[in-house]
């Protein structure tokens, strides 16, 4: 029997084809994973973007307040997961129909494999500092090409390969930040934080501070039901993935907004969104951190890739192996497109304008108005409850897409003083729910199940 055999056979058995799956994950490893994945270099930049626009502790305090919001969207999308054991995407076969699932679908590749590319491009800016300081060579875009390579062999090994580096990873990680944490503050206190001065042309207001921390949140939730539909029970689901999730942000974002002040009070240039702004005062140990941190989400990136197309689909068998293998080298050849750091925050709010929508129709569709239950008729590939018109729900399109035009309205054309990411979900969920109430009055109510207990293939 070959490799690619046996790895495939390994993946079957472990679910990651097409289908519901039952979860067996506790609580402390549903954490762990959720901690680990946000411990990651695009945060923790995310985090030097706000100072010195913003007084330092009020950067804090919306980073805090701003993740609690997000994870509240998260832990209610990956609730759906484990209750019905379906990933993010093949979930949204409820609300927008078998067929019209396929837009959020497409959306969601074309997201997640930028986040891969980003992810990959500041990895191998970190290992080329380690590399350059100690040998001379120079070549970033080699160092991403190898970075991202790793992260697609430790993909290709599914869930189960992601649940066993996560922790591992998480702990070195954790232990890197609270040394850099040490450093900044025992060399400045946290009145001299407090006290940096504000830029001279703040690009940067509370209200957009707030708005791309939500918009970080609500860019996770893509995955949120891809890992959560492995806990072993809705609680574990939830309690792990929202702590996890929201320590793992507020460290990275305050470790990055720590770490840019620190250059700051030391009588450095702020460079937002620039490891090496942050790398060099803090030596070696700094950029192994980031390469550790990309290496632990970007694995997650990219299964969550290979998730929404294997599950794209009910009654079509695409495999799980040759999907990963595909996207894979995609996701390794865009690494190297390092032009794409320069738009990193018109990434972050187009990923808020397509996907917070899509979020608040999921929430109102599943608790609302199918009443917490989604039937056996979400596995069928043709016809039943959620074929709609030809398998679209027009409602849902047409409320995705007046909560996708809000939200770029109000981030470019008028900007509200709050951001965007939170109104447009706001405005999609009392949009879809006027389009649907009659729908839930006509929908016979059925007991919650687990579809796994539905699915002959199962």
């Amino acid at each position: 029997m070959s490799l690619y055999t046996r790895i495939e056979g390994q993946l079957d058995t472990q679910s990651d084809d097409a289908g519901p799956v039952r979860g067996t994950y506790s609580l402390g490893r549903v954490l762990m994973i959720w901690l680990a994945a946000n411990l990651v270099v695009t945060t923790l930049l995310t985090g030097t973007l706000f100072v010195p626009d913003v007084p330092f502790g009020l950067v804090i305090a919306l980073i805090v307040g701003g993740t609690i919001v997000g994870a509240a969207v998260l832990v209610t999308v990956g609730a759906i997961g484990t209750r019905t054991g379906l990933p993010t995407m093949a979930i949204t076969r409820g609300p927008f129909g078998t067929r019209g699932s396929l837009l959020p679908v497409a959306a969601n590749v074309v997201i997640l494999m930028g986040w891969s590319w980003v992810q990959a491009m500041l990895a191998g800016i970190a290992l080329n500092y380690i590399v350059a300081s100690t040998t001379g060579f120079s070549n970033p875009v080699i160092f991403a090409v190898l970075c991202q390579t790793i992260v697609v062999i430790l993909a290709i090994f599914g869930h189960a390969g992601v649940a066993r580096v996560e922790p591992w990873f998480a702990a070195v990680i954790l232990a890197i930040a609270a040394y850099i944490f040490v450093t900044a503050f025992s060399t400045f206190s946290p009145a001299d934080f407090a006290a940096i001065p504000a830029s001279l042309e703040p690009f940067y207001s509370p209200g957009l501070t707030f708005d791309v921390v939500v918009a970080t949140a609500i860019s996770w939730t893509v995955l949120s039901a891809d890992f959560n539909r492995f806990a072993s029970s809705t609680r574990a689901g939830v309690v792990g993935s929202g702590i996890g999730y929201t320590l793992s942000t507020v460290i990275s974002m305050s470790l990055g907004a720590s770490a840019i002040g620190y250059v700051v009070l030391g009588g450095g240039d702020a460079m937002p969104f620039d490891p090496v702004t942050i790398i060099e005062p803090f030596g070696a140990l700094f950029a192994v951190a980031i390469f550790l941190s990309v290496m632990a989400t970007n694995t997650m990136v990219v299964y969550g890739m290979v998730t929404s197309v294997v599950n794209a689909l009910p009654g079509r068998r695409v495999r799980f192996l040759p999907t990963a293998i595909v996207l894979g080298l995609i996701s390794i050849i865009g690494s190297t497109f390092f032009g794409l750091l320069a738009q990193f925050t018109t990434f972050l709010v187009t990923i808020g304008a397509l996907f917070a929508p899509i979020f608040a129709i999921m929430i109102v569709d599943y608790y609302i108005v199918a009443r917490g239950s989604y039937s056996a008729d979400i596995l069928k590939a043709q016809g039943g409850r959620y074929w709609y018109t030809g398998g679209i729900n027009w409602r849902a399109v047409a409320s995705w897409v007046v909560g996708a035009a809000s939200a770029y309205v109000w981030a470019y054309v008028w900007p509200l003083p709050f951001g965007a990411t939170v109104p447009a979900f706001l405005l999609t969920f009392v949009v879809y729910l006027a389009f649907s109430l009659a729908r839930r009055s006509k929908t016979p109510f059925e007991p919650s199940r687990h579809l796994a207990d539905a699915d002959p293939a199962r």
